[in-house]
């Protein structure tokens, strides 16, 4: 999302329009993220520098440098590499999160999973193959809490 300033006649000069240009095509680097509504589908790969949410449905391999959540609606084949993730909705494939990945009550999860730490509301379908690793490494994550989920 850019910036847009309008100068008015009064007082402005070309240093002030050449400040204003420059605004409009600075990016925000303020809590901005990407957002696929339900209904829309997409085949192919996806990268995303910003938290990215999905509602809709996604063939392919996602890329994030930050939190994926895939809300109730959304669906996910694939593989997905990401920072976070919170998943409420449908993922199948395999997935690598580097810190923290929270399974939502209504979340359908089948694959692999490699996660730094797990959170698994009761109710979810949890059915993957779940390795605990620290920083993206095959090393054994720290010990904190055990990671509890319910069998279904």
């Amino acid at each position: 999302i850019g910036h847009v300033i309008v100068n008015t006649m009064f007082g402005s000069s070309k240093n002030d329009a050449a400040k204003a240009a420059a605004a409009a095509n600075t990016p925000n680097t303020g809590n901005s993220f990407n957002s696929l509504v339900n209904g829309t589908h997409i085949e192919g790969n996806v990268h995303s520098e910003k938290d990215i949410r999905v509602d809709g449905r996604i063939k392919g391999n996602l890329h994030c440098d930050a939190k994926v959540v895939i809300g109730p609606t959304g669906v996910i084949e694939g593989d997905i590499r990401c920072v976070n993730a919170v998943i409420e909705g449908s993922f199948q494939g395999k997935l690598y999160v580097q810190e923290l990945l929270n399974v939502r009550e209504t979340a359908d999860i089948r694959g692999d999973v490699h996660t730094g730490k797990l959170i698994v509301q009761s109710g979810a379908v949890f059915n993957v193959k779940c390795s605990m690793v620290h920083d993206g490494t095959e090393k054994p994550a720290k010990a904190s809490a055990p990671a509890y989920a319910q069998a279904e």
